[in-house]
């Protein structure tokens, strides 16, 4: 008892210590999860994270322990149940996540799992003799005789995402040598400074939410222009409003003051403020017709030239 009661004060120090030198925490789980696996982890985070693993209620009278000195990771507490794990660091939390589900290995189906995904069996020739045709028959899988062996004439789905697989699909796909399953660590939940949210929130890139931002102050500045009342977003849009009133009113009034007398001239002669590059390109063109017809009629001339000697 006393080992036992050591051990523990040791793990709640431990704990304590990471709580008070790293600002971020990942909560993973490590379903079907190697020893070899976790040691990759484990090597792959050196100098940049560490793994803490424990009994969850170990965990659990541990941070109430500590919520007076830690009241934020209390937000944890939900998150502990299960087969978890925790991942300290004060390093990027996008690079960090990127380590952490990096590791994953196949693994053969097994009646009673949850398929992550749908499972499709592919269109090959199996190898197998004739006589297991009848087993491809009870799953629905469509197959031919070809050569000898039988061949799977087009892709099937044998099990659906979030579906348990069955036995019989397990036995398909295990005699197919099909390894539909990736074992690794899962981001549960992530704290950093106080703030708890789903990994997920880690793949929002800047482009994004500067794109969101953007959307978000026109949606205000819109709003607030329709209602009339003046906000930072949408001020500068009631300034350019206004002001191209004020000039409209000063032009239908013919009240030209100094700023806008270049605007009037323009109202009154565009002729004059028309592009010179397009009538330049005109006249360049009518010059080289002009040069290209001269050079038609000297052809002309010496071909009549020509001709006269011979008459």
């Amino acid at each position: 008892m006393g080992g036992v009661r050591e051990k523990k004060a040791e793990y709640f120090a431990k704990l304590r210590e990471y709580l008070e030198e790293y600002k971020s925490v990942f909560v993973v789980g490590v379903d079907n999860v190697s020893s070899q696996q976790m040691h990759e982890v484990r090597k792959n985070l050196r100098g940049r994270a560490v793994v803490l693993m424990g009994k969850n209620t170990m965990v659990r009278r541990a941070v109430r322990g500590f919520i007076s000195d830690f009241p934020d990771y209390e937000k944890l507490l939900p998150f502990v149940k299960g087969n978890v794990g925790f991942i300290f660091t004060n390093d990027s939390l996008q690079d960090i996540k990127e380590v952490i589900i990096a590791n994953k290995v196949a693994a053969p189906a097994r009646a009673g799992a949850v398929a992550p995904e749908d499972i499709w069996v592919l269109a090959v020739n199996t190898g197998m003799e004739p006589g297991k045709t009848s087993f491809f028959q009870a799953l629905g899988v469509p197959t031919k005789i070809a050569r000898g062996t039988i061949e799977i004439v087009s892709d099937v789905k044998v099990v659906d995402a979030g579906k348990r697989v069955g036995a019989s699909e397990a036995s398909l796909l295990n005699l197919l040598n099909i390894s539909p399953f990736t074992y690794g660590l899962t981001v549960v939940q992530v704290y950093d400074n106080g703030q708890v949210f789903p990994a997920s929130i880690l793949d929002i890139t800047d482009d994004e939410l500067i794109s969101h931002f953007i959307s978000a102050v026109n949606t205000i500045a819109c709003v607030s222009l329709a209602a009339g009342y003046p906000t930072l977003p949408s001020v500068g849009h009631s300034l350019i409003n206004n002001y191209k009133d004020l000039l409209a009113v000063a032009i239908a009034a013919d009240y030209i003051y100094p700023e806008i007398e270049e605007l009037k001239d323009r109202i009154e002669n565009p002729d004059a403020y028309a592009s010179a590059a397009p009538v330049a390109a005109a006249s360049g063109s009518s010059e080289a017709a002009a040069e290209e017809a001269p050079a038609e009629e000297e052809e002309e001339s010496d071909d009549d030239m020509g001709f006269g000697l011979f008459d």
